[in-house]
């Protein structure tokens, strides 16, 4: 699969701030000029965002790891050759929350399927595609479970509400991510304030993609 494009993902665990840190990101690189898109995962498109509806769903609670994984890899292949390949195709940026790694952390490593057998189903659905670059925000899981609390507008998902031990096996398994890939992934320490780690973020990606067009 060849494009001109490049792909970043931003990965971390619950409370790790993606979101409020990627909106800002997204809106100061636009209006510097990049050609850039932003996305998520599981959503992104009409399909996938159906599939994250049941996922996170708090009334679901009896859904199996296998159940879960597979539906995250079936969200991201429609969310793959619907939306990121064809913006990659076309020489866009594309900055996404969350892609594979975040299966291989948390069905593969926290679930305990095994991040080897994750990372097998998902191939059969994104193929050889993975990001250029990714940005894991790093995050002691009680601090984020601390800041989620503390946030009355956000609407409490299944794994929200998963025990501390789960969110600590989900760091673990980040780490494990993180030696797989040790030249794709950058780590973001998320304990700091939104506008630090916004600055860091920002200064990540211009870098990189500075030295991409040179």
């Amino acid at each position: 699969m060849s494009y001109t494009g490049f792909f970043i993902t931003i990965e971390g665990p619950e409370g790790a701030g993606k979101t409020t840190v990627m909106k800002d990101v997204v809106e100061t690189l636009q209006s510097e000029g990049y050609d850039l898109i932003s996305t998520r995962e599981p959503g992104g498109i009409r399909i996938s965002e159906r599939i994250r509806e049941v996922i996170l769903d708090n009334d679901l609670i009896e859904m199996d790891g296998r159940t879960e994984a597979l539906l995250y890899a079936a969200a991201r292949r429609q969310h793959l050759v619907e939306k990121i390949v064809p913006a990659l195709s076309e020489g866009k940026i594309v900055l996404c929350d969350r892609f594979v790694d975040a299966s291989l952390a948390y069905q593969g490593y926290a679930r305990g399927l095994g991040i080897d057998e994750v990372l097998s189903i998902n191939e059969f659905a994104i193929g050889k595609l993975m990001p250029n670059l990714t940005l894991l925000f790093d995050l002691d899981p009680k601090i984020g479970l601390s800041r989620i609390a503390k946030h009355d507008n956000r609407e409490m998902n299944r794994l929200d509400v998963e025990s501390l031990e789960f969110h600590e096996a989900v760091r673990e398994g980040y780490q494990q991510v993180i030696k797989r890939y040790p030249n794709r992934i950058h780590v973001i320490d998320a304990s700091r304030t939104q506008e630090e780690v916004t600055k860091e973020v920002l200064n990540v990606l211009k870098k990189t993609l500075v030295s991409r067009m040179n």
